[in-house]
């Protein structure tokens, strides 16, 4: 007799349960009502949220120094790619066949 048990189950994740839903709902309705008030300070800051945007997209979306590829033998990151030709001429000989 073969009783597999999955005991390993995870929890379930918070952003599923009541408590993240009713979380998002009053964030929601609290900067629904911060935006409406205070238009005028959030229209001040805008220009100032944009230049800010310039170094954190830097910092979070390149995913930090050295993950360029391609640029050609620093350090081995731009580690050449396999020929188009070879790749061509490969589906060519399957072709003529």
């Amino acid at each position: 007799m073969n009783h597999q048990h999955d005991g390993h189950e995870s929890p379930p994740s918070f952003w599923s349960s009541r408590y993240a839903i009713g979380l998002v709902v009053i964030g929601g309705v609290a900067a629904y009502f911060l935006l409406t008030e205070h238009l005028a300070h959030v229209v001040g800051a805008l220009p100032f949220l944009l230049l800010l945007a310039c170094p954190l997209m830097h910092i979070f979306m390149h995913g930090g120094h050295g993950g360029h590829g391609g640029h050609g033998g620093h350090g081995g990151h731009g580690q050449s790619k396999p020929d188009a030709k070879k790749t061509t001429e490969s589906r060519n000989e399957g072709d003529s066949r």
